[in-house]
């Protein structure tokens, strides 16, 4: 029999609903240059690589009777063609068709009868380029039996590593409904805490969907009445079932300037960079900013520490409630209050450094982002607006089969009511910014990502006592040079 899903796992699947569907995925954009990297190429890189990553290869098998949690089986089916597909945006593709190709991806729940995971090679970007979306659950990847295929599938080189794995993968026979439930029954009896989680793991999964039901009931009797959303923050709003994405690409050594400047870290300068952007978008908002002054954000964090879960990655995983200082004018004072706040964290002494970080085996950041969103499913009960995760990573170029990838941008799910997530990461000279908002709740999202980098200039320029002043835009930011739009790879 598999591996039995854990009762952490167990309830992230009763968290997910149509409106929430919990996946992480990764944009990258890559020049193929005269690689001659494509679709089938790409499925035979995957084909050489998924044995580092066997859960790939597995679905979710349910116990009659729910009598214990479900279990993880070969897909006796396994159909590589149906994980790796192949799109196109007309020729030449913007980075805002890709965006939006990428919004409905994500808005999509993968199948469950099938390994929970999807790839897309998208052909047809300017300048030649292409890209790769990969989708994986939030159970799939654990960080300690499983990482995201996205760690594995790049080189240091241009050329195709040998990582010497011989791959003679059978599946084995899934067990059938009578064997399920003996083994169920089996494992109640030498180990009787089996039944007490999964008890209240199939309790927690019928209260969630009781809650979402009587939701949806007191939403249907409100609209009948002519009452408003009961949900009036624009940081939390009831959500649909479809998604935007933007993403936003800015420099590393602006960041890095302002912290020699200003002091702090990296960190603080990004967390600084999204509080102005959050600023300058609800300001430029028609609807108040709902008396918020504050907003409290989940930001995971790297750590040693042995109480917690392990990670086959070397550290482990908490989460830090920051308070993003939204109603503060001085971009230098958000930066400063939000160094004071992640101070405490630093001064733990088990906090792990980028550096460490950055130079884990593979491109790590895609295993990262995973965690940090399963870690914000856990931490719903603190109440917080909305979860940020920055991953730094390696500061060289990385390859796909000869292709040198560009940009990364984390592409996070929405939890329930929470119509904004943020994921940083940073890679070979950029900082890349994906911000993921239900289409809906947050029509504007593009004015967001406009704002992040309205944010950026204008802590560089007052951090800095002879940088040139630019004049101001929207939400009192300064206007960022169109270099740094995010609106694709430079040449």
């Amino acid at each position: 029999m598999g591996e039995r899903l854990r009762p952490r796992d167990l309830a992230i699947l009763a968290a997910e609903s149509p409106t929430t569907p919990l996946h992480n995925a990764t944009l990258e954009v890559f020049d193929p240059g005269d690689s001659g990297f494509d679709h089938d190429r790409l499925v035979q890189l995957i084909a050489d690589r998924i044995a580092f990553v066997p859960r790939y290869r597995q679905r979710l098998q349910l116990v009659p009777g729910r009598l214990a949690n479900p279990v993880w089986v070969d897909d006796e089916h396994f159909d590589l063609g149906f994980h790796v597909r192949r799109s196109a945006l007309p020729r030449p593709g913007s980075m805002d068709q890709l965006r939006e190709l990428v919004a409905r991806i994500a808005s999509r729940p993968l199948d469950r009868t099938r390994p929970l995971w999807e790839c897309y090679f998208v052909e047809g970007l300017e300048r030649g380029h292409v890209a790769l979306l990969t989708k994986s659950h939030q159970i799939l990847v654990d960080g300690r039996e499983t990482v995201d295929i996205g760690q594995v599938l790049l080189d240091t080189s241009p050329h195709r590593s040998t990582l010497g794995h011989d791959d003679d993968w059978r599946p084995r026979r899934a067990p059938g409904p009578l064997g399920l439930a003996l083994d169920a029954l089996t494992d109640s009896v030498e180990s009787p805490s089996t039944v007490w989680r999964t008890t209240r793991a199939n309790a927690e999964a019928l209260t969630r969907r009781a809650t979402a039901t009587g939701a949806r009931v007191a939403e249907v009797a409100n609209a009948l009445a002519g009452r408003g959303p009961v949900h009036s923050s624009p940081v939390h709003r009831r959500l649909s079932q479809q998604r935007r994405f933007v993403a936003v690409r800015t420099e590393l050594a602006d960041h890095r300037a302002i912290r020699e400047a200003r002091g702090g870290t990296v960190n603080d300068v990004i967390l600084a960079v999204v509080a102005g952007g959050l600023r300058g978008w609800l300001m430029a908002r028609a609807e108040s900013m709902a008396g918020l002054r504050t907003i409290k954000a989940i930001v995971p964090m790297s750590v040693i520490d042995d109480e917690l879960e392990a990670t086959s990655l070397g550290t482990q995983i908490t989460g830090h409630l920051v308070h993003l200082p939204i109603s503060e004018p001085s971009p230098l004072m958000r930066l400063h209050q939000v160094s004071y706040d992640l101070k405490a964290h630093g001064d733990n002494g088990r906090a792990v450094s980028a550096r460490r970080l950055s130079g884990i085996a593979g491109f790590a950041p895609t295993t990262f982002h995973a965690l940090g969103s399963r870690l914000a499913v856990a931490e719903l009960r603190h109440g917080f607006h909305v979860s940020i995760t920055n991953v730094p990573g390696p500061q060289f170029p990385l390859y796909a089969d000869g292709a040198r990838m560009l940009e990364s941008y984390p592409v996070h799910p929405l939890l329930p009511d929470h119509p904004l997530a943020i994921g940083v990461t940073s890679y070979d000279g950029g900082v890349f910014y994906g911000i993921t908002a239900d289409r809906d709740a947050v029509p504007d999202a593009d004015t967001l990502g406009q704002c992040v980098l309205e944010a950026l200039e204008e802590l560089r320029d007052v951090a800095s006592d002879t940088a040139p002043r630019a004049p101001r835009g929207r939400g009192g930011s300064r206007r960022t040079p169109p270099a740094t739009t995010g609106k694709g790879p430079r040449p």
